[in-house]
């Protein structure tokens, strides 16, 4: 078990904390939708007001959500900026453990206390709404409104994603069947299509099949559209001349002789451009108890960025005095985004980091249970047992040390269920406390911000702290010396294993003058290692990095570490089955 360098206050020190958890012998909460259908909402208007946004930089798009201008930073610019707050988590299990529910549920317990909180957080895909996963606005009484809206369409940013990224598609395989004049070598065409739906079959497929003028067959394929690169590129670019510059920089293959082609070499970056200009804007929302919100992309978090977009963090932190963003899975994995390429290109450095855990997946953590995305928990992981939570503990520390590796502050959000004990949060408390990090338990599902007080409470004075900002490493350093620090100092591995192809990639490109590029590593989430076996926080292990790809457009180089899936199936019971319009016209079913 690695050691941790962090100060342990002493328990004069230590904040009180209330318990605020709902139990089973308590009514049913509403369900999501009927909590949607029940909010009063404010008009949208009027939500932009209260954060000092003037009436011509907020576009509605119907009563309910406004897309807000770019101007709106300079319009703003002349106010302090807000303390900046990352939510994240420690390695979650396949159902997720709420950080969007935190973040909206602390955002609440912000306002109550007086504090002008402000949200950031990530689109959802309709692809794991329809899927397993459901929607992706929150919970309970701390969810984004409404909620119809948010997971299905919203202001048709995803579509206008789709339909760029397939427009280059379509460009290029237009480019070989009209005599390839650029020289592109077909079987090293790395551009496939997207399409915003989990569907396997499209996984690996032919296209140009049929007569010669349906185009050159060739093997090809979808991904996610949450997966595009073209995502990350609307979610890091700062204005529209430097979305314009970072299309035409899109690498969607190499030439015979082994050199990149781009958009700008097709001469579609230009009509990318115009697709995308209004998905630039970022979307305004409003939680159940109105605090605003700043909706904008999705890229994955995985194998991309994994967190909302540049442009609503540059707006979002003149709003208010707080900003709370999400930053997807867990530390090791949004936040090192956040920190090692979000905040470079936005110049937003974060005051804070909540890490949420929950009891379940602590004692997943353990070893001793298997939680399956879709299928009921095993009974004996509900049933009281403290020492299944002390032995999954390792993980909490492992997350409170990446993000002291960082430099912040940390809070450790307990996000309460029903089925838990009060003897399961006290060890997570101490443990939490004597690893000199904040605590709170929360009951923000059920209870909404009334259920974050002593949450927001703790944050808001984490938040106050000076900080000193610690990036994973150096921009000039080979990319090389780049994956081999995100490896050994934010995942604790003991080195990387690059395959040939890895290391004569990783040549190329800084050959081709992209050494100076942060990088990415695509890994999975279910672990802080690179395999999704290995739970609680690993040691001795090494990276191993099959593949590197050029991510030229978005701005960074990307290692690709075991088996990523860019296109997710559905299951045997995926939530599309339950979802459906009543006698009324109202949709049911979502969740």
């Amino acid at each position: 078990m690695r050691r941790l360098g962090l100060a342990t206050r002493s328990g004069a020190d230590r904040p009180a904390y209330r318990r605020q958890v709902s139990t089973p012998s308590q009514p049913a909460l509403p369900s999501d939708l009927e909590i949607d259908r029940s909010t009063a909402l404010r008009p949208i208007e009027e939500v932009a007001a209260g954060t000092g946004l003037p009436r011509e930089l907020v576009e509605p798009y119907g009563r309910d959500v406004a897309k807000i201008s770019l101007a709106a930073r300079e319009a703003l610019a002349d106010r302090p900026p807000a303390a900046v707050v990352v939510v994240t988590a420690i390695t979650p299990t396949p159902l997720g453990e709420g950080k969007t529910t935190t973040a909206v549920g602390l955002a609440q317990g912000l306002a109550r206390i007086g504090h002008r909180p402000v949200l950031t957080l990530r689109q959802p895909s309709m692809g794991p709404t329809f899927g397993i996963k459901g929607g992706a606005a929150g919970a309970g009484y701390s969810q984004v409104l409404p909620m119809e809206r948010l997971n299905l369409h919203l202001t048709g940013d995803f579509h206008a994603v789709t339909a760029a990224h397939n427009l280059l598609a379509a460009m290029v395989d237009n480019h070989l069947h009209h005599g390839n004049a650029l020289g592109i070598d077909p079987r090293n065409i790395s551009w496939r299509r997207v399409l915003d739906v989990n569907d396997r079959s499209l996984r690996n497929v032919i296209v140009g099949l049929g007569a010669r003028l349906d185009g050159v067959p060739r093997q090809a394929g979808f991904d996610i559209t949450a997966a595009s690169e073209v995502m990350v590129v609307l979610a890091l670019a700062t204005s529209l001349a430097d979305l314009r510059a970072r299309l035409g920089r899109l690498v969607v293959g190499y030439t015979y002789a082994g050199g990149p082609v781009t958009a700008e070499d097709l001469q579609c970056a230009g009509a990318m451009a115009v697709i995308l200009k209004d998905a630039l804007m970022p979307n305004l929302l409003q939680t159940v108890e109105h605090v605003p919100t700043l909706v904008h992309t999705g890229p994955f978090g995985n194998i991309a960025t994994g967190n909302s977009s540049v442009v609503a963090d540059q707006i979002g932190v003149r709003m208010g005095d707080l900003l709370l963003t999400e930053a997807g899975f867990g530390a090791d994995m949004g936040l090192e985004r956040f920190v090692n390429v979000k905040s470079r290109v936005s110049g937003i450095r974060p005051s804070a980091a909540v890490v949420v855990a929950t009891v379940r997946a602590l004692k997943a953590h353990s070893g001793r249970f298997r939680i399956a995305a879709g299928r009921p928990l095993p009974p004996e992981l509900l049933a009281e047992d403290v020492d299944a939570v002390e032995a999954g503990m390792a993980n909490l520390r492992a997350h409170l040390e990446i993000v002291r590796g960082f430099g912040l502050p940390a809070v450790v959000a307990i996000n309460a269920f029903p089925t838990d004990h009060d003897s399961e949060h006290d060890a997570i408390t101490k443990a939490a406390l004597d690893l000199g990090a904040r605590v709170a338990v929360g009951s923000y599902v059920a209870n909404g911000g009334a259920g974050a007080l002593e949450l927001a409470r703790e944050v808001a004075a984490a938040a106050a702290q000076p900080v000193d900002l610690r990036f994973s490493y150096d921009l000039d350093e080979p990319l090389t010396g780049k994956i081999e620090a995100v490896a050994r100092r934010v995942y604790g591995a003991a080195g990387v294993d690059l395959a040939p192809e890895a290391a004569a990639a990783l040549r190329r490109f800084e050959a081709l003058g992209f050494g100076s590029l942060p990088v990415v590593v695509a890994k999975t989430h279910l672990s802080i290692s690179s395999d999704p076996t290995l739970l609680g926080a690993p040691s001795g292990w090494r990276l191993p990095v099959r593949e590197v790809r050029l991510a030229a457009g978005a701005g960074y180089v990307y290692a690709i570490s075991g088996e990523m899936r860019t296109m997710p199936g559905l299951s045997t019971q995926p939530a599309a089955t339950r979802i459906d319009l009543d006698a009324d016209g109202q949709v049911v079913g979502l969740s």
